[in-house]
Formats: C-alpha cells, structure tokens, sequence
C-alpha cells in the first residue's frame, strides 16, 4: 500500500483553558518552586539588619547673580536637566564627601563600628558613604533631595545635613573664585589688546597720507571704500541697459526685414502702429472690394472697372512707399542704439581701467582699516565683559539653599517585610508558573487530542481513561467500560466496508498500553454478542495470557508450524463469545514466522468462523512483526499513550501505519482525568457516574475468600505495552 501523503499541519490557536490545563497538571511543580521562593524571601528579609533613613531637600539654581548683571542682560533661567545631572555628580564627588568625612571625623567612628582597628582610610570610608548615598530631583523643579541611609537614624540625619552644608559652601567659595580670576585674567588681555590697536589705527593713517585714499569714512572703523568702484559699477549698469535696448531694435528690425511685403504690412501695424498705414489698408481693402462688384456689374472690360484699378494701384503703391519709410525709421533706431552701447563700453572700459589703478594702491590701506577695526571690536568686547563682571562679583548670590533640613527617623526602610514577603510570594508564582510552562515546551510528548489531529492528521476514535484494568474482572458496570464502548462504536463506524472483521492495534514504543486496549476491546466486542477470537500474535513478549491466567505452553506459534490443529490452540475464556489464542513458545528458528502463507491463511479462516478478530502486535517501531500484522489484517489502531513519547516517535509510527495498512484512527491511552479537565466530556461523566455507584455498594468477598483478597481483585492489572 503506498503511503498517504499527510497536508501540513495548521497552526495551533491557544485558549485559556490550554493555559490553565498546563498549570492543573504541573500544579505541584508551581507549588514546590512557590514554596521555595517565598520561604527564601521571608527568611532573608528577617535575617538582614535595619537601615534607616533621612532626607534634606535642597534648592539647587544656576551661578547667577540674586539681581540681573550690568547692562540688562537676560539672566539664565528655566529647566535644563544636564545641569541638574552635573549637580548630582558634584554632591557625590570627593571634593564634597572628603570634607564631610573629616567634619564629622567619619574615620574613627566607623572603624569602631565596623570592628577595625585604628581608623579607616579615607578612601574606604569614601566608598561607604557614596553606596549610603541616594539623589533624586524633584519633578519639573531645581529642588534636589538628597537622602542617606545608616544604621544608626540620628548619624543619618546629621551626615545628610552636613553634605548640603558642604555642598553650598563650595559651590560659593569655588563661583567667587573663577570670578576673581577671570576679572584677572580679561584685564591682562586688555592691556594687550589696547597697544595692538594703537599699532594698527598709526599703519592706517600713515598708509591714507602716503596714498592720498579719498576714503568716504575715514574717521570710522569701518572699512569704507573710493569714488572708482562706485563710478565703475554706475556705468556697468547703464552698458547693460544700452545693450538690452539695442539688441531689441536690431532684432526687431532684422526679424522685418525678412517677411514678404504682405506679412510686413500686417508686422508693422501691431509691432510699430502708424495711423497713416493703418488708414491705407484699409482704403485699399474697400476699393478692391468695389472693384469685385464692379466686375460683376459691368464685366472686366468696362471703365468704370479700369477707374477703379488705377484707384486701388495707386493705393498699394502709397502703402508701399509708407512701409519702405516706416522700416528706414527702424533701421535708424537700431544704428542709434548701437552708438550709444559702443560709448558707454568705452566709458565703462576707461572706468575699469583707473578702478584697478586704484585697487593696487588703495587695497595695502583697506587691508590695513580692516585689521584695524576687528581689533577695535574685540578690545571693546574685553572693556564692556570687565566692567560686567566686576559688578556681578559684588551683587549677593544665593545659589544653594536649604529648604529642609534632615531630621532623625525612627522608623527602619529596610527591610520592608511586608513589601519583601509579598514579592517573595508573586516572584515565586511567576518563577512556578514559568518554570511550569517551560517544562510543558520542553515535552514535546502528545497531551491533547488536539496535539494528535494537528500532529498526525487523523482522528482520534477513542479517549481511554488511567488505571484501567481487564474489564472481566472490573464487570460490565465498569466504570472504564463505557470509554470502550464509545471505542467500539467508532470502529463500527470508521470501517470501510462491512466485511472488514480483522484488527490490530499498534504503538510506537513499549508501555503504551496497547496489549490492555486490545484485550478490553475484545472484551466489549464479545459482551455486546459478537463472536470474537482475541489472539496474542506479540511473540516476542507476549502477555494477554496473563491477563487471562491461561497457560502459554501452545498457541499461534504450535499452529502455524503445523504442530497442532486449530481447535487445540484456541481456548475459551470466562468471557461468554469469547476465545483466545495464546502466542506459544517462538522457537529461535521461527523469528519471521508470522510473514509466512500459513499466518496468512490463518487470518482468513479465522475471519471466516468468527464476526471479529483481534491481533495484538509488539511495537511498531521495535520490530518488524508489527509491520507485517499491519500489512495482513483489515484494519489497524495506533495507540498513543498520554504525556509519554515525543510526537516525532509517534508521527513516525503512524506513517509506518499508513505505509503498510488502513489506519482507522488513534487511541488515545492513560489520560488522567483528575487532573486533565480537558477530557471530562470525553470519559469524565461516566467515570463519576459509575464511581459513585461503586461507593454505595460493598465489594462481594467470593466465599473462603479474605477482605485482602477481594481489594486485591479491584487492583488494575500493570501495561505492558
């Protein structure tokens, strides 16, 4: 049978109730890590020492001056955060924290407390209080709280007092002292700068006698300028109109020149308008219009049509000798207009000329005022920045102040137990639950009947509960039963054709329970009045015959080595319908026994004599026995045990099925109910059902027999497959 080609799988949408399922079933898990966690938190919490806390909040502005400085400028305002961040690092820094150490003599006090002997280094101590030491500002202000943390509440307060103090301190110590050194170090340049510039207004004035410059400024520091530049660029312009006027006449006048006597008539009247040409196309128009009558009239040859020619070549000759003037005119503009450009190119060429003349002897003079005004400009800076500064350095300045002050607190901040317990408890269900659910990614075993639809892409006929036993022993009341009857029921139904009587159900590895499956199908098969042969073709290990506690001395083996008949193998059961036929002893010669005619034809008659056979089989994927049953009988089940093998063993399994025979669908095995809702619609309500009749009935002791041996009796007998 060639193999069935499987669609991909579609993707799997997850409900929160899969979620919940998960955490049911590793419920024990989350509860041991909670557990755990929580413990861990509560014993740390109260094994740690308390710490307490004070806060002083400080005002902390920019280095400005309480009233605005000299000359009205804008003082520096507003919300800048990197300032702010440049002020934390400041009351953290050495130069801060080194004076509070040595204020409060830090070094003495903490090597007494810490049990060290002689005092602590400076540095040490440093590091202590940097970790003690918590900023933070206030949203949208310039208000910093500094807070610190110590064993002892009042040494708290007083350390976070003493840093603001310090802090405030230096920062005004070290503002007046750039203040007085920059006052310092402007006046020096200025000095400086005042001979440079008495250096450069001499070169200058010197440079204007000797060039005789005709500066339009020359008292002014600006670098001015002469009469050449400007002359020369007056007449560029006007060279430029004269061209611009010339080049239209003379295209104008070309572009006429070059039209037929017809299209210049008409050129003439729109470009240059003339009312004497205008009036005489118009006669001309009319007396050629009376001629057209007038040859209608009299014909061609009549006078009055040749006075009326003369009248209209008479007109056309006016019009021609108007055109000719009219066109003269034009030339005339043009030449004029090319005169006038010719004169102002020579004007403006002179005019270049002496304007060069002049750059090479005024350029050293403006190079010179040039230099001259730049250094004016920067020792006018200097004056105006000194006296500013000058005036700020004696304005009062307020630029850290202590809002409030730090006060001892009686209250520990750590550890905060309840705070500490409570997110003990939710770290350890986070923790359990992940944990839950990577243990649930890691299995990659089949958990739902989903998982074996989407994996396998075949239908799950059957749901079989855990702890199921042999359901001659359990009884027809069986609480396990009904889960077999829904099993039977699906196989009637999933059969192609009637005549198909001979099943095996196969597995993908050992412990699957598929020998159990196959016996209680049997089982429920023969009490629903079928005629049923259940034969144990597992000759490698077989084991229904325990189930049965019937002797395996002869079987399948004894029969289809033609060593007994078929009525000798075959044995009843307590079941009624019922008969069984044990595997016999395999010799060690017989192992491919079962690919043989004989096995062949052993099926055919035993389908012949009863309504239906059952075959169990050792697992697929372990030896080649399965493969062959599969290959023989009509049908074939694959049971897949709940949470046990990974999907992959079990989609290869159900291939090999396919391959080889008709896979009718899969058998869902050893679902816990208890703990898995998610297949109490399947097998639950039966199961309580039948569990609570069991509870209020007693258990029947057979005669002779013990208490013990009855509850014996009730224990589910142990998989094999």
């Amino acid at each position: 049978m060639e193999a069935v080609t499987n669609s991909s799988p579609t993707e799997a949408k997850l409900h929160f109730l899969d979620y919940w399922r998960i955490v049911c079933i590793r419920k024990w898990l989350i509860f041991g890590v909670f557990l755990l966690v929580a413990a861990t938190a509560t014993l740390v919490t109260f094994w740690l020492p308390k710490t307490y806390s004070s806060l002083v909040r400080i005002e902390v502005e920019k280095d400005d001056p309480d009233i605005g400085p000299l000359g009205g400028g804008a003082r520096q305002s507003g919300f800048d955060p990197y300032y702010i961040q440049t002020q934390f690092e400041i009351l953290q820094s050495r130069s801060v924290l080194t004076n509070v150490i040595d204020e409060l003599k830090l070094n003495e006090k903490w090597a007494k407390r810490y049990g060290a002997i002689g005092s602590l280094k400076t540095e040490q101590t440093f590091l202590y209080l940097s970790k003690r030491i918590q900023l933070r500002q206030v949203r949208n202000t310039t208000i910093v709280e500094i807070r610190v943390f110590s064993e002892d509440h009042e040494e708290a307060a007083i350390i976070a007092n003493k840093i603001a103090e310090v802090y405030r301190d230096n920062r005004l110590k070290e503002q007046l002292g750039r203040l007085t050194a920059s006052i310092g170090t402007l006046e020096k340049e200025r000095d400086v700068m005042q001979i440079e510039v008495d250096a450069k207004k001499a070169k200058v004035d010197e440079l204007r006698t000797k060039f005789e410059i005709s500066d339009f400024s020359p008292e002014s520091t600006a670098a001015g300028g002469t009469l050449e530049p400007e002359t020369l660029r007056r007449l560029e312009q006007d060279r430029i109109n004269a061209e611009q006027r010339w080049t239209e006449s003379n295209a104008r006048y070309e572009n006429m020149r070059k039209m037929t006597p017809e299209r210049l008539q008409q050129a003439l009247v729109t470009v240059q308008p003339d009312p004497l040409l205008e009036q005489l196309l118009r006669d001309r128009d009319q007396v050629a219009q009376e001629l057209v009558i007038k040859q209608k009239d009299y014909g061609p040859q009549h006078p009055e049509v040749d006075k009326f020619k003369e009248s209209l070549a008479h007109v056309k000759t006016q019009i021609q000798d108007r055109v000719e003037g009219i066109m003269e005119g034009l030339k005339a503009i043009a030449e004029t207009d090319k005169a006038k450009l010719d004169k102002i190119t020579a004007a403006v060429q002179e005019a270049a000329d002496r304007s060069r003349e002049m750059a090479k002897t005024a350029g050293p003079y403006f190079d010179a005022k040039r230099d001259y005004e730049s250094a004016f400009n920067i020792l006018d800076v200097f004056k105006r920045k000194i006296v500013q500064e000058r005036s700020d350095a004696k304005l009062p300045r307020t630029i850290t102040r202590i809002i409030d002050p730090a006060v001892a607190n009686d209250q520990p901040v750590s550890p905060r137990i309840f705070v500490n317990v409570a997110l003990g408890i939710i770290l350890g269900l986070i923790v359990g639950v992940g944990l839950a659910f990577f243990v649930e990614y890691l299995d990659t075993s089949v958990k739902t009947i989903d998982d074996v639809e989407r994996a396998l892409q075949a239908p799950v006929v059957g749901v079989i509960p855990q702890d199921v036993g042999s359901l001659i022993e359990e009884g027809e009341d069986s609480p396990h039963a009904e889960a077999y009857r829904v099993l039977r029921t699906n196989i009637l139904f999933a059969r192609k054709d009637e005549k198909f009587n001979a099943l095996t159900i196969v597995s993908g590895g050992a412990g699957e329970g598929k020998s159990t499956t196959i016996f209680n199908l049997a089982v429920i098969f023969a009490q629903n009045g079928h005629r049923v042969l259940l034969v144990d073709s597992d000759l490698r290990r077989p084991s229904l015959h325990k189930l049965l506690k019937i002797s395996n001395s002869i079987g399948l083996t004894n029969y289809l080595l033609k060593q007994n008949a078929l009525t000798e193998v075959i044995q009843v059961t307590p079941q009624a319908n019922l008969h069984f036929l044990p595997s016999g002893k395999l010799p060690a010669s017989s192992i491919g026994i079962l690919n043989s005619t004989q096995m062949r034809e052993f099926i055919q008659e035993a389908k012949r004599r009863y309504d239906f056979v059952f075959f169990d089989s050792p697992p697929v994927l372990g030896v080649s026995d399965a493969s062959i049953l599969v290959s023989e009988v009509d049908m074939a089940l694959l049971v897949v045990q709940y949470r046990k093998y990974p999907q992959a063993m079990t989609l290869r399994a159900k291939q090999t099925v396919d391959k080889y025979g008709n896979l009718l669908g899969v058998v869902l095995n050893n679902i816990n109910i208890a703990e898995d809702s998610n297949y109490y619609y399947y097998s639950g309500y039966y199961y309580d059902h039948y569990s609570r009749e069991d509870e209020d009935e007693e258990p029947i002791v057979k005669e002779g027999a013990s208490k013990a041996d009855a509850d014996k009796d009730k224990l589910a007998l142990k998989q094999k497959y």
